[in-house]
């Protein structure tokens, strides 16, 4: 299934006042970056991925909706997927997207 169009329409206005915002083809979804560093995707799955603080990520993986990113078998610290239905409120994306937003604003710009 291709990434929800919808969905990374409302990324997309939430990420409007952001520098540095590019948008890039990844994995099947779409992929927003923030001064070169991965923050949040439209998944191929229909939801979200989204980029936290490593150390953050058990932490919310546990509070509830989102769950530990995994490739190829492996767990990805610091990446969560969220299913669609647990981010249909403006409210909820903005929240996730506010967590990745908080790390990769730690991180150094990329070129």
């Amino acid at each position: 299934m291709p990434y929800d169009a919808v969905l990374a329409d409302r990324i997309r206005e939430l990420l409007l006042e952001e520098d540095e915002v590019t948008v890039q083809p990844m994995f099947g979804g779409l992929a927003f970056l923030v001064a070169g560093n991965m923050a949040v995707a439209a998944d191929s799955r229909g939801g979200l991925m989204v980029r936290v603080a490593p150390q953050r990520g058990n932490e919310l993986a546990a509070a509830g909706t989102a769950e530990q990113m995994e490739m190829h078998g492996r767990p990805m610290k610091g990446w969560l997927r969220l299913n669609a239905d647990d981010v249909a409120t403006e409210r909820e994306l903005s929240r996730w997207v506010g967590y990745a937003l908080d790390f990769v604003h730690t991180l150094p710009a990329k070129q």
